[in-house]
């Protein structure tokens, strides 16, 4: 199991208010699944992708990644670990606006210390796996918006991560760029990388193997979809 999750909570008080984020979530997630995450706002997915991600801890409960326990680890430590296992691809794109394509992509291996040209022949090998090869120097405002998503992508791929987290990757994209992202994500899959992605949209949902919703901080339902095939069977998608 890449990811192992037992028991966890997560609360927030506000005022006099004490919010239940997560109630006693249990979850595994194996090597090379692809796992879209379902609810509606204020369901407990968000912060369930931020614990995920190291980006957060939970208040009780324990996470394994890659058989590491990730849940009291300092915050030195949880932003290694973000660095060297996890590639994150998010709504809005988080690029910088006046740098090039190939200098975002670059950004996570400056802060692994890897020497520049190293970070350039990785950036560009990234930049053309995700099929942006000839937009290396272009900023992000001379890119679409699937180009800059695609860039994003590229990023997350370029330290060579064991999971990428995406949090409503299609979310600022028309229908048409949206399938093409998904496209990629569920290639990428296919070749081994495991994909867990938070949604609120069914379509985008339905190219995962598998389907989690959470309602009320807990975790309601844990299916593999129509057409798709226990990822630890060796089938294929069926999509």
């Amino acid at each position: 199991m890449l990811i192992a999750a037992r028991g966890l909570t997560k609360t927030y008080s506000m005022g006099a208010q004490v919010v239940h984020a997560l109630r006693d979530v249990s979850l595994d997630i194996a090597e090379g699944e692809m796992v879209a995450i379902m609810g509606t706002s204020g369901s407990g997915k968000s912060t369930l992708m931020n614990i995920l991600g190291c980006l957060d801890q939970p208040g009780s409960g324990s996470y394994l990644l890659a058989g590491e326990a990730v849940q009291s680890l300092s915050s030195d430590a949880l932003a290694s670990i973000r660095n060297r296992r996890i590639g994150f691809v998010f709504q809005q794109f988080n690029l910088l606006a006046r740098t090039s394509a190939l200098e975002n992509v670059e950004l996570p291996m400056v802060y692994a210390g890897i020497k520049a040209a190293e970070r350039r022949a990785r950036g560009l090998e990234a930049l053309q796996r995700v099929g942006l090869g000839d937009r290396a120097q272009h900023t992000p405002t001379e890119l679409s918006g699937g180009q800059q998503q695609r860039v994003a992508i590229a990023r997350a791929l370029v330290n060579q991560p064991q999971l990428i987290l995406a949090d409503e990757p299609t979310g600022a994209l028309d229908s048409q760029t949206s399938n093409d992202i998904m496209q990629l994500l569920s290639d990428l899959n296919r070749q081994g990388m495991t994909v867990v992605l938070v949604t609120h949209e069914s379509d985008i949902a339905a190219w995962a193997r598998r389907k989690l919703v959470f309602k009320d901080g807990r975790m309601v339902e844990d299916r593999l979809q129509a057409g798709t095939s226990d990822p630890q069977s060796g089938a294929g998608l069926g999509l």
